[in-house]
């Protein structure tokens, strides 16, 4: 259904139009100034060009057309030309109800559903997944419930890095520290140990010991890319114990995204596409989308315009090792071979940008892209209060699962100030102070527009005043223990009535919802989602400290606020959910 801006649009629209004027024009828009009026529209000042009339002139022409609609309680000129409008309290109450009787909560699905794919996380097999794969979830996560819940086919992809040097780096490692294993026997071909030789701890132990090494030893360092092209060849061994590698890494991981509150559906990594590469590489050769330059295969990928020039992407090193480039094409191949997308997004870090605008050109000369359009979804860092990229105290890089462990502390600290949940069971408890935790980081991330850097400050982010996840679970708490308590006094929502003075703001901001999640969807942007939740919390707050409830005589109007209520907790709900953010029965 059409949001009331929408709908006075059409009605502007068409006053333009019957000036000889473009419909567009009478775009209406909720007013920056509501002290003045509800909406405003803006539209006789860009038609003043057009019409060769002074924008005041047109307005009252439009204004004109506009007298007798039976919507409006009030239509003034402003200043050299704006409209402002206001609409009749009898429209504002068919239009909410309406709202309250929809169960999408006035939100259309799209018109044409497109299959699309979500490439985030980006985590790395044998290596703990630390605060710098937080945006990337978070936002991938929040982009994915979006377009669902517009209709849209996601898939999402957490796209591991498994298949490169680094893989070589652990597999001498570990034939270093344990020689006789039978993976190390050139002979063997199988079977191998079901039981894997090493732990996930091991793995985070030697990855940065065979790092080091690789780093000070050209010789360790051959060693280590002879047995990554061993194992990108095939070798029975080295494949073995990779899957061991890979295994462990993703039981680890999905433990670890399953505390954030980040769900996947495909569990692919590099690995995945290896078998395409060769014919691959083999077709932009012979089409002459790739050439050889001083021994490495490129893809030339600078465009006229170009400022600077773009340089080509490499595909093949010197020493016939693929790169990045190599794998992210061929991934493009896989997923139009088993997905077939119209859409693949990229939530990666705004650094990359670079690379994808060259990966993005190349796939699209090579022809592997079918029908779907490539879409960097690029994010600033998350920085400390120093302003450069979140570490411990000791200046290393802090692993997600101490950040959420901290969080966690910081949530039960703060509950226990407010003195919450002090009649609520152990366990019970533990689950409202990790919900409290994760809205507190998941707000705090998505509130910001993807692309700006913030400020990690955790004992700000905990607060349950201001701007903040967990101000946004006590004012759904809050709702959900007024209708309890109704429901305990046998009151029931009713129609709403037409709103007095002490309803209207929140009556029309209920009618805002689908605006906000459009937008969020069309700018890939959930801090849109943020600031409606946010808004939408204060206007409740400030119907509730002003309206009379459960002790309103009037049972009319007292159904109706309760009405008012109920939609309110059903619209903040649904946006949290798209959040990714859950929300107790009671705190």
């Amino acid at each position: 259904m059409s949001t009331i801006s929408e709908i006075l649009s059409s009605a502007v629209g068409s006053a333009f139009k019957a000036e000889g004027l473009p419909e567009d024009l009478g775009l209406v828009r909720t007013s920056d100034r509501p002290d003045l009026a509800q909406f405003q529209c803006n539209g006789a000042m860009q038609a003043a060009k057009i019409a060769k009339k002074a924008p005041r002139q047109i307005a009252e022409s439009v204004l004109g057309h506009l007298e007798g609609d039976t919507r409006f309680s009030r239509v003034e000129i402003a200043g050299p030309g704006f409209l402002n409008l206001n609409v009749t309290d009898e429209f504002l109450t068919s239009h909410v109800n309406a709202i309250a009787a929809d169960e999408r909560l006035g939100c259309p699905t799209v018109e044409n559903v497109r299959k699309v794919v979500l490439d985030y996380g980006g985590p790395n097999v044998a290596k703990a997944m630390h605060v710098g794969h937080l945006r990337a979830s978070i936002i991938g996560d929040s982009l994915r419930r979006l377009f669902a819940f517009l209709g849209d086919d996601t898939v999402g992809d957490v796209h591991m890095g498994d298949w490169g040097l680094p893989m070589g780096m652990l597999i001498t490692e570990v034939k270093r520290e344990q020689p006789g294993l039978i993976y190390f026997d050139a002979e063997q071909t199988g079977p191998y140990p079901v039981e894997s030789p090493v732990t996930i701890d091991d793995l985070q132990r030697l990855y940065p010991v065979a790092a080091n090494r690789c780093k000070e030893s050209p010789e360790d360092l051959d060693e280590a890319r002879l047995a990554t092209a061993e194992l990108q060849a095939g070798r029975p061994g080295y494949r073995a114990l990779w899957q061991q590698f890979f295994d462990i890494s993703v039981s680890e991981m999905k433990a670890d995204f399953s505390n954030l509150g980040v769900e996947f559906d495909l569990w692919l990594g590099e690995a995945a596409v290896n078998d395409l590469i060769a014919p691959m590489v083999d077709e932009m050769k012979a089409s002459g989308v790739a050439e050889m330059s001083q021994g490495a295969l490129i893809v030339p990928v600078s465009e006229e315009g170009d400022n600077p020039e773009l340089p080509p992407l490499m595909m093949l090193k010197s020493d016939g090792a693929v790169t990045y480039g190599t794998t992210d094409i061929a991934t493009i191949e896989h997923r139009r071979q088993n997905i077939d997308p119209d859409l693949i997004l990229y939530v990666v870090d705004q650094r990359q940008h670079l690379h994808f605008e060259q990966v993005f050109r190349a796939a699209n000369r090579a022809g592997v892209t079918g029908k779907a359009e490539l879409e960097h979804i690029g994010f600033g860092t998350m920085n400390g209060a120093d302003g450069k990229p979140f570490k411990t105290r000791a200046g290393g890089v802090m692993k997600l699962r101490d950040l959420i462990t901290m969080a966690i502390e910081a949530a039960d600290e703060r509950i226990e100030e407010f003195g919450l949940a002090e009649e609520i069971g152990t366990e019970e408890r533990a689950g409202i102070v990790r919900m409290v935790a994760l809205a507190a980081i998941r707000f705090a991330d998505l509130s910001n527009h993807r692309q700006s850097n913030y400020i990690f400050d955790l004992d700000r982010f905990i607060r349950f005043e201001g701007k903040t996840g967990p101000y946004l679970l006590y004012a759904a708490v809050r709702v959900k223990s007024l209708l309890r308590r109704a429901g305990d006094a046998g009151i029931v929502p009713g129609e709403i009535l037409p709103p007095g003075d002490l309803e209207r703001g929140l009556v029309l901001m209920l009618d805002r919802l689908p605006e906000f999640i459009q937008a969020a969807y069309e700018r890939r942007a959930p801090n849109e989602l943020c600031e409606f939740a946010h808004t939408l919390a204060q206007e409740f707050s400030t119907f509730y400290q002003n309206c009379h409830i459960l002790s309103e005589e009037n049972k009319a109007l007292q159904a109706s606020r309760l009405a008012l209520a109920q939609l309110a907790l059903r619209q903040l709900l649904l946006v949290l959910s798209l959040l990714g953010i859950q929300v107790p029965e009671r705190m």
